[in-house]
């Protein structure tokens, strides 16, 4: 499993109602289903994948975070999971809103665009830089929302979104040790987790 998937599963505890979104072929789900007994459900906008993690027996459907969040229920979920996929939704505001809509607790994760390789790449050659994180050219990225560990940090305060865990980490698995001071784990941290709820 991915890094941020593995830190992920982590927060999530024993027994927990789950969606995934964008979920992939379903490696999460199937990893929380196995380990800790939770009740995962998946939501995935590319069929072919949806369909790879239908066919392991995972109650995954094919549909998109933008549109098809606003069918379900209040409250159905205890943990309404984002992996890497905040900065390719057009309206990233409005699936945190109906996240914590639908669950008690929202997980993100996201590559940090504030990460010192990411700022030194651009500045010193001009071009949307390529790194482990943000491996693919820009005119073949889904990224079309771009943030940093401060952006998030920013936006969770205007929406009024509690934090209620948060770490910044480098692709290898390294936790940035600079919890006490938000600057240095958005100029260090490859990739962020925050886990939120209303308040």
């Amino acid at each position: 499993m991915r890094l941020d998937l593995r830190l992920i599963a982590e927060m999530i505890p024993e027994g927990a109602r789950v969606l995934d979104i964008g979920c992939g072929d379903g490696a999460l789900m199937a990893h929380l289903a196995a380990e800790k007994n939770v009740d995962a459900r998946g939501i995935e906008i590319d069929m072919r994948e949806a369909t790879e993690a239908v066919a392991q027996g995972l109650a995954v459907i094919h549909g998109d975070a933008d549109n098809d969040l606003a069918f379900y229920p209040d409250g159905a979920f205890d943990y309404v999971v984002l992996s890497r996929t905040l900065q390719a939704v057009e309206k990233p505001r409005e699936v945190l809103r109906q996240m914590l809509r639908i669950g008690q607790h929202a997980i993100v994760s996201f590559p940090n665009f504030g990460h010192w390789e990411v700022r030194w790449k651009l500045l010193l050659g001009g071009r949307m830089p390529d790194t482990e994180t943000w491996s693919r050219p820009w005119y073949e990225t889904p990224n079309i929302h771009p943030c940093t560990i401060l952006d998030f940090f920013a936006l969770a305060e205007m929406e009024g979104y509690v934090i209620e865990r948060w770490l910044a980490v480098d692709e290898r698995g390294l936790k940035a040790p600079w919890k006490r001071s938000v600057r240095l784990a958005n100029l260090f941290g490859q990739q962020a987790l925050f886990q939120l709820r209303r308040k």
